[in-house]
């Protein structure tokens, strides 16, 4: 009896807690003359690594880093097609790595309390080690996946033994270029809510971390 070629798409999806928060955030102001503007921000920037210093030497933080104190001019345009008055600017950004969401509320909300600070997204993410385990965990259920299509599908046809003869990411099955196959998806969660309950007026609320794999597979049943 001829083998009977069954080919077919197994998936995985797991959703997993997230194990680390990165809070990013900007410190700016801007106004009509240069030197008051780089001195609230010097301020301001001297002020939150100190803090930031702090809460390291604490534990309370994984890393953390500012970016140099950035200064420019621009001349905005009007309604009406002029330029207005020089604006001067100066910015600098932060990024702060906490080994655990449960610190994220407190940290946002003594960032925020600086005039100058403002809030630009908070992360939810897994360590590497998790991330790679758990992808290596959501790959073999897409593999037992397939294998448990073409089961039913031999079966339904009266057949047995099924053996798998190609494995591939998706559409690579037939020889297409890997540049064009979709690749395994994996959703960093970044979300910030504000509700009155939460510390200072912000309560965060880790969304679940997504990992989604598919694998394309041909099996021959007899």
């Amino acid at each position: 009896m001829t083998d009977l070629v069954l080919t077919v798409q197994g998936s995985a999806r797991a959703e997993l807690a997230p194990e680390r928060a990165t809070v990013r955030f900007t410190i700016a102001s801007d106004g009509p003359d240069r030197a008051p503007v780089v001195t609230a921000v010097t301020a301001a920037l001297t002020a939150v690594t100190d803090e930031l210093g702090t809460r390291a030497t604490s534990g309370t933080l994984e890393s953390w880093s500012v970016d140099q104190l950035s200064v420019g001019a621009q001349r905005p345009w009007t309604n009406d097609g002029t330029q207005a008055p020089l604006v001067h600017r100066a910015s600098a950004t932060g990024r702060v790595v906490l080994d655990s969401p449960e610190g994220a509320a407190g940290l946002v909300d003594a960032l925020a309390a600086h005039t100058l600070v403002s809030i630009d997204a908070v992360e939810w993410t897994l360590t590497d080690a998790s991330l790679s385990s758990a992808y290596a965990e959501v790959r073999e259920r897409s593999v037992a996946d397939a294998v448990a299509k073409a089961t039913v599908l031999a079966t339904a046809a009266g057949r047995s033994a099924v053996t798998a003869v190609a494995l591939a990411d998706p559409g690579m099955l037939d020889g297409s270029s890997p540049g064009h196959s979709p690749q395994p998806r994996f959703e960093k969660s970044m979300a910030m809510a504000m509700d009155a309950g939460g510390v200072g007026g912000f309560s965060l609320r880790p969304q679940p971390i997504i990992i989604e794999v598919d694998v394309d597979a041909r099996f021959t049943a007899r």
